[in-house]
């Protein structure tokens, strides 16, 4: 089968490789028809992870069932799923208690609780940037969805941006009535966005720098911020009276920049202790790692990131930090998008070919005008 595999930074390739087989009874394999290219994606491109060379790549996946392991009776051949980037084994401590996530099971990876597909560190596991795709622990992890083609590009961002965007708002101990900044508009940042109006937030705000991007989040409703225009505290805080928000929402990670192109980690950390009000809460699903040789200082090397934590120890803030456990929330997202309550395909920019990949990840990774969110389609 065609897949997207890692060469090195800034180096993918579309090429032959084993087809996706059921190797235990409770596998399910995957005809791929909607994968997407991820913002997290582009830390293993630019080589800033330790991801192999080789590695089949793409943990947001949807398709049909093609077959499925004899253990498997839930799941049927035919039916339409989606596939949550976690890979859970959904019988360890932290499955129960609905952390999809940190399964302890799934990632033979020392020191790391979790799995995921096509990803650096989360287990030996292939990506779904291809036409096939295997997914253990099948009935555990497949979310059905209505058969046909509609709501594909909706239910494309199920598999993790919209329940990762939802997460950072509800890791903020978001309620309603709030008012919330998300730094990054990113895909994430735009779902945080999108989860925060739905949800009844009273006003949205969207810090980032890119025209294309911020148009986006005014039509989800939010109000942009372009920091390239000025210091974005400032202008937050201006825009609240001087009483800054109650929630922020982190979808930027560690390689954050600031408006001259010059990186710095602890940038979004410290303009969110900044503008959240006393005793408010922060949701970090922006990407840090353990550790980042590509980095810009020794201590950011060693995944060490010096931040503002005495200002939030002093304002009584909180925070939450973590990948989003996907199956806590892709149903009720269906259903939201399905009643025409939400419409995470808006972010839509291109829908590629396999074999135009490449060309998707060059453009996304440059932040061209107008690619705000690359989706591949294999079968055409």
């Amino acid at each position: 089968m065609k897949a997207i595999v890692y060469r090195g930074p800034k180096n993918v390739a579309v090429e032959e490789v084993p087809d996706a087989t059921i190797q235990a009874p409770t596998d399910a394999v995957i005809r791929i028809t909607t994968t997407n290219i991820c913002g997290s994606d582009l830390h293993m491109y630019e080589g800033r992870t330790s991801v192999e060379e080789g590695k089949v790549l793409g943990h947001e996946n949807m398709g049909v069932v093609e077959a499925v392991g004899d253990g498997v009776d839930r799941i049927k051949v035919g039916d339409r799923v989606s596939v949550p980037f976690n890979i859970a084994c959904g019988t360890c401590r932290n499955c129960t208690d609905g952390w999809t996530s940190f399964c302890l099971r799934a990632n033979p990876t020392e020191g790391m609780d979790g799995a995921a597909y096509g990803y650096a560190n989360m287990g030996p596991y292939d990506g779904g940037q291809a036409e096939y795709l295997r997914v253990p622990w099948a009935d555990f992890n497949l979310l059905h969805l209505p058969e046909g083609t509609e709501h594909e590009n909706d239910f494309t961002m199920l598999s993790d941006i919209f329940p990762t965007g939802w997460h950072g708002v509800e890791l903020s101990g978001f309620q309603v009535g709030d008012r919330v900044a998300v730094f990054g508009g990113g895909p994430v940042g735009l779902m945080a966005a999108h989860s925060a109006m739905i949800r009844g937030a009273s006003e949205v705000f969207v810090v980032d720098k890119e025209t294309d991007r911020l148009a986006l989040a005014e039509k989800y409703g939010a109000t942009a911020i372009d920091f390239s225009a000025g210091d974005p505290v400032e202008q937050l805080l201006e825009a609240t009276g001087g009483r800054g928000v109650d929630r922020g929402v982190e979808a930027v990670g560690y390689q954050a920049h600031d408006s001259g192109g010059e990186e710095h980690p602890e940038l979004v950390l410290d303009n969110l202790v900044q503008v959240v009000r006393s005793t408010g809460g922060i949701g970090v699903v922006g990407v840090y790692v353990p550790q980042d040789p590509g980095a810009t200082s020794d201590l950011a090397k060693e995944g060490r990131i010096p931040w503002q934590f005495g200002t939030f120890f002093t304002k009584g803030q909180s925070m939450g930090t973590g990948q989003a456990p996907v199956k806590r929330y892709n149903r009720q997202l269906r259903d939201l998008i399905i009643d025409g309550k939400a419409n995470p395909g808006l972010i839509t920019s291109h829908e590629l070919g396999l074999d135009q990949a490449v060309e998707g990840y060059q453009r996304f990774d440059d932040r061209d005008q107008g690619w705000t969110k690359v989706l591949l389609h294999p079968g055409s």
